[in-house]
């Protein structure tokens, strides 16, 4: 894809949702970056559902250690991998208080030696509750960027960088949430909505469905 479709792709998805918001549902960052966690082969909804009971008993890091393993499985059973989640959440939860006073803190490094904190979850939390710049490429972002032509990759770490390289600077704040709700609702994986699409016409993607 050109620079100038570039622009008018990203031009198109702004003027369609301006302001694009994460549709995980939390009020904190601490309660974000759980959710991030929870998310991982799971859905936003199933993630929503079960944080919405397990928030207002524990939406801390002291309230969650002293909810212990048990009582917070019981919450996030119905999502899948629950109880290495689980650890994964106590753990980070004993380390935010160690190391951070209990804040999540706003740096990749610091983020990333979180147990069950990765690469994505990082830059969501970056992106979404301390506004920066960061793509985290999600199955979503992969499969738009690559079958759009926008920036083709072979893997989720050459799409990011591409992305980041390409996209101007006035967009790269929202990128992410729009190429995510884009992927989620327009351009599906097994059929996309290509008459529905906002951007069909700036797309590469050889196999459109009739």
């Amino acid at each position: 894809m050109k620079p100038a479709a570039r622009v008018e792709f990203f031009s198109r998805l702004r003027a369609e949702d301006p302001e694009p918001k994460s549709e995980l549902i939390y009020k904190t960052p601490f309660e974000l970056l759980v959710a991030v966690i929870l998310s991982a082969q799971a859905t936003d909804i199933s993630v929503n559902k079960a944080t919405k009971g397990l928030y207002r008993e524990a939406s801390t890091p002291t309230a969650l250690l002293a909810l212990g393993e048990d009582g917070l499985k019981a919450h996030i059973r119905t999502i899948g991998l629950f109880n290495t989640k689980a650890r994964n959440i106590l753990a980070t939860c004993a380390m935010l208080l160690e190391l951070h006073g209990g804040e999540v803190p706003p740096n990749r490094k610091a983020l990333e030696a979180l147990p069950g904190v990765g690469r994505k979850t990082a830059n969501v939390v970056l992106n979404v509750a301390f506004g920066e710049p960061t793509m985290a490429v999600d199955t979503h972002i992969f499969r738009v960027s690559n079958r759009t032509g926008l920036a083709p990759g072979k893997n989720v770490r050459q799409v990011e960088d591409k992305l980041l390289k390409v996209i101007p600077k006035e967009f790269r704040l929202h990128a992410h949430h729009w190429l995510i709700l884009h992927g989620r609702y327009v351009c599906v994986a097994r059929k996309p909505r290509c008459g529905a699409c906002l951007v069909e016409d700036l797309c590469r993607f050889k196999d459109k469905p009739e």
